[in-house]
């Protein structure tokens, strides 16, 4: 039996909408298509705990595979020094 290529499939889960977004736009650049789900209860916007899944076609999912691997090694810590986070308010 095959698998039709345009199955839909899981191919991580992320705690925030944010970090989808950075996944989504990274594996844009790598011309790969992917939608997210479960953006309403991750966060507890729906008080309710939950994940976004990041969804790509059966047939990108070993190159989405591959792409994130790279995402993940090429990510870097945020270096706090050169961000302008403004002045604390007075409390």
């Amino acid at each position: 039996m095959s698998t039709d290529p345009d199955n839909p499939e899981v191919l991580t889960r992320v705690p925030t909408e944010w970090e989808a977004a950075a996944i989504l736009s990274a594996l844009a650049d790598r011309g790969i298509h992917a939608l997210t789900t479960g953006g309403f209860t991750a966060g507890f916007r729906a008080e309710s705990p939950g994940d976004v899944n990041i969804i790509v076609k059966h047939q990108d999912l070993k190159l989405a595979l591959e792409a994130l691997k790279s995402i993940e090694l090429n990510d870097t810590a945020v270096d706090w020094s050169q961000v302008d986070v403004g002045k604390p308010e007075d409390s």
